[in-house]
């Protein structure tokens, strides 16, 4: 897929990779609407992609609200017109410091599913409408080995994350043949804010940096051979290349 021109929403774009995605994707041409909830973190991704040529729009909401589902959508389609990608790179961690479920409030767990798979859920229905009809469009969940490891303490955010995986796989079931396609990255362990909430013991070297992921997630994007459906960690599609 040719990114110029593209119209692409990207969730949790106000910081670490979905701030850096963003910032990768406005270099190569595409038109961006970036949701998160603060706003001024939100308003200098904008700004940064507009320093490098880019065009970027900003909307501060919170995807884990049902009611905001239909301002983003209607956002997306009166700034970019047709939205050719959506990228999910909201997430929401859970309690810090992680515990156990068995100290894991219930409510806790709630909010990370609401963010992390039902908000998601959402948000594709809202928009997979419209890319039907055209028949064409890319949705990607950014997901994680925690939804895929029972990693102890990572309860609700593995939990969470394991639950938007599979509805991605069911999507993509449902939907074979129409052209929308649906994929979910793995991009690793990053330098990110929310890996520091959660392992704040962890030596920060050792970590990849979401600029340098997010130029392979963007390499990926026009990738037409990765198979609908598939989860993908992209350290390993790097390496095939």
């Amino acid at each position: 897929m040719d990114l110029r021109n593209k119209g692409i929403l990207i969730t949790g774009g106000s910081r670490g990779l979905g701030a850096a995605l963003a910032t990768e994707l406005g270099a190569r041409g595409a038109r961006l609407l970036l949701v998160a909830r603060g706003e001024n973190e939100l308003r200098g991704t904008a700004a940064a992609v507009a320093a490098r040529g880019g065009t970027a729009f900003a909307l501060a909401a919170d995807v884990a609200d049902k009611d905001a589902v239909f301002q983003i959508a209607g956002t997306a389609a009166e700034l970019l017109g047709e939205v050719d990608v959506v990228v999910h790179a909201a997430g929401a961690l859970g309690p810090v410091p992680l515990r156990l479920l068995a100290d894991t409030a219930c409510e806790d767990l709630q909010r990370a599913l609401e963010v992390n798979a039902v908000g998601q859920f959402r948000l594709t229905k809202a928009l997979v409408g419209p890319m039907l009809l055209r028949g064409r469009g890319l949705i990607v969940h950014v997901t994680s080995d925690a939804s895929v490891a029972a990693y102890p303490l990572w309860g609700a955010y593995g939990a969470s994350k394991a639950a938007a995986d599979h509805l991605q796989r069911i999507w993509a079931a449902e939907l074979e043949g129409t052209g929308v396609r649906f994929l979910s990255i793995d991009p690793g362990e990053l330098d990110t804010a929310m890996h520091a909430a959660a392992m704040p013991e962890a030596d920060r070297s050792r970590l990849l940096q979401p600029a340098d992921v997010a130029r392979t997630i963007a390499a990926m994007l026009g990738d037409a051979r990765l198979p609908n459906g598939m989860r993908i960690e992209a350290a390993a599609w790097r390496a095939e290349r």
